[in-house]
């Protein structure tokens, strides 16, 4: 028995996740039927994050066992051979069966793009926003969020997690000509995080919501404290990183 561990780019916008799902197309899906094909067995994959409807990424790992003996790289041609072309595959490691892609990871990373002027080549992969926005303010919202706290605020009512508590190693804003990226990484992420961090970035950037309050907003552990989570369209998960 081996393990191999995959990095995987996608584009999310025709899929309704990572995490197969009943209700539509999903990026695992679209794997598993790839590595069946050329494997010919059943194999059980395991994501390090469940990416939502929309969201891309970058940097997703992936992990499944196989007794197959083929060479990680004539797997990695064979599997870009017949994946779509909204889903790629960066590399392919032989790792210790042991590996876990989702328990193993120690810090995920993840991106947030902002347009401040219409796009037509961007516009699957950032937000638009027209009014304008404080960068200073953003900037200075996103240093608070550097630290570990509970982030019940930040979490999407539905999600049934009794832990909201992340350290969060990087929380940054840069802007990149016509747009602001938000750059954060932690140990973990709740659901909804980093967009319902976004959106409420973005509200203080334009005025709605005062700077000072930030602080309360986290300590409330309250969502509806919180701003709207900013489209999944301009998020991407960059990077999951191991021991």
């Amino acid at each position: 028995m081996r393990c191999l561990k995959l990095t995987i780019e996608y584009d999310g916008t025709d899929f309704v996740g990572w995490q197969s799902q009943l209700n539509g197309r999903a990026v695992q899906d679209e794997v598993i039927r790839a590595l069946h094909q050329v494997l010919r067995e059943d194999v059980t994959l395991i994501g390090a994050g469940r990416t939502d409807s929309g969201v891309h990424a970058r940097g997703q790992v992936a992990g499944f066992r196989t007794e197959n003996v083929i060479a990680p790289g004539k797997l990695f041609n064979a599997l870009n051979g017949l994946l779509p072309e909204d889903v790629r595959v960066h590399a392919v490691e032989e790792v210790p069966v042991t590996f876990h892609a989702r328990f193993d990871a120690r810090q995920r990373r993840y991106s947030y793009r902002i347009s401040l002027k219409p796009t037509a080549l961007d516009r699957r992969t950032s937000w638009f926003v027209k009014f304008p926005l404080d960068a200073r303010l953003m900037k200075a919202a996103a240093e608070q969020v550097l630290g570990k706290h509970d982030f019940g605020a930040f979490c999407k009512h539905e999600a049934e997690v009794e832990n909201r508590v992340c350290t969060v190693v990087l929380s940054r804003w840069t802007p990149e000509g016509d747009r602001l990226v938000y750059d954060v990484a932690a140990d973990r992420f709740v659901h909804g995080m980093v967009r319902v961090l976004v959106g409420t970035m973005v509200g203080i950037g334009r005025g709605f919501t005062p700077i000072s309050s930030l602080a309360g907003i986290m300590a409330s552990h309250d969502r509806s404290a919180a701003g709207e989570a900013a489209p999944a369209r301009g998020l991407c998960l960059e990077e999951v990183l191991y021991t």
